[in-house]
């Protein structure tokens, strides 16, 4: 399976007090290697960001298998879960990369919802064509 790949260097103001990454950052890394990929292979979804398409978190997770500190590089690799209605689900691994062999520290998930601003309030959207079509492939089979 193909996976879209957002690289990150761990800096020290990112560890806690013992030395190691703090968790909440492996979730805020979701979002950068999301924006990233947005930036990448939709840009026309996010220039749609700021005339009314909001892409709602609607859950995320991650469940840890090893510890990282400053300095190391990580690769946070996302594939595509599944398409369905204006949702969309994503994986994604995060592995240490400046090791001699690249070790899986961690994996996790993440929903959003396609809506947009109503006089309303948020009303529920497809998932736009660019965005479908871009996530297509990193994941053969699933389609949009």
């Amino acid at each position: 399976m193909t996976v879209y790949v957002y690289e990150h260097r761990v800096t020290f103001d990112e560890t806690n007090l013992v030395g190691n990454v703090y968790f909440a950052h492996y979730l805020r890394w979701q979002g950068h290697c999301r924006e990233q990929f947005l930036a990448d292979h939709a840009p026309g979804v996010l220039a749609a960001l700021t005339s009314g398409l909001v892409l709602v978190t609607v859950d995320c997770a991650a469940e840890f298998y090893a510890e990282s500190f400053a300095g190391d590089r990580i690769e946070v690799r996302m594939r595509l879960d599944r398409i369905a209605g204006n949702r969309v689900a994503m994986g994604f691994d995060y592995v240490r990369s400046s090791t001699p062999a690249p070790e899986l520290l961690a994996r996790g998930r993440q929903s959003v919802a396609c809506m947009r601003r109503g006089p309303g309030g948020l009303e529920s959207v497809p998932v736009p064509e660019e965005l479908g079509r871009a996530l297509s492939r990193y994941a053969p089979g699933v389609r949009p």
